[in-house]
């Protein structure tokens, strides 16, 4: 193979007369590995997600890179972009509290319940994201304004709340699932939908392994607002 890249970002698989890019679903296998890692609390889980993002930045500008759909989700698009900027941030936070302890067995962090202040942090801003985005996507336009504004916004505060050890992140990826497979699957983009459907019940089990190792977590005498990572 000579042109990796060029064939990357032309080769398609067919399935039933339907051209599905080669590119959008390493895409979204990067994405799944990142949640795994995710999950499991590993610093990996951040660059490995990056990759997915560039990818799958190039399927959803799809009238820019010339997809099968060739139309623009602007929101899946530009959480693309958001992703990449949070997880390095986020990988910075992961790999500083793994070199300072870390959560032991090769996590980075332990992680713990958002605190009520916190929780209406988040509440506000999703409004408040959700209408600016609205507001955005009606001037340069998309696929579903409103579907889009939710699944930009709320994508945005899950991983921020990855970053910063919230269980509650994976309820918040939950929501944005929820309105996220139906939007796909409207719009053709049959691969990430099917991983959005994956990734709804992988979030439950995340949730799941999450809240164990926070019911496990040791008391820290200084109160609940002490952070490993730190606020």
């Amino acid at each position: 193979m000579n042109d990796p890249l060029g064939w990357l970002f032309g080769a398609e698989l067919h399935i039933g007369g339907q051209a599905i890019l080669w590119r959008e679903i390493i895409g979204n296998l990067f994405g799944l590995l990142s949640a795994l890692g995710g999950m499991r609390r590993r610093v990996w889980a951040w660059p490995v997600g990056i990759v997915g993002n560039v990818l799958l930045f190039t399927v959803f500008v799809g009238a820019v890179f010339d997809t099968p759909q060739d139309q623009n989700l602007w929101g899946q698009a530009g959480r693309q972009i958001f992703f990449i900027a949070v997880s390095l941030w986020g990988w910075y936070r992961w790999k500083q509290a793994r070199d300072a302890g870390g959560a032991g067995g090769g996590a980075a962090i332990t992680p713990r319940w958002a605190t009520w202040a916190e929780r209406a942090q988040l509440v506000v801003l999703y409004a408040v994201g959700t209408a600016v985005f609205w507001w955005i996507f009606g001037i340069i336009g998309s696929y579903g304004r409103l579907t889009e504004a939710w699944i930009l916004t709320g994508s945005i505060l899950a991983t921020y709340g990855m970053a910063r050890g919230w269980v509650e992140f994976w309820l918040i990826w939950l929501a944005v699932d929820a309105v996220g497979v139906p939007t796909l699957v409207n719009a053709g983009f049959y691969p990430s939908a099917v991983l959005y459907g994956f990734y709804g019940l992988f979030c439950v089990v995340g949730f799941i392994t999450w809240l164990r190792a926070e019911r496990a977590r040791p008391v820290d005498p200084r109160g609940p607002e002490i952070q490993q990572v730190g606020a």
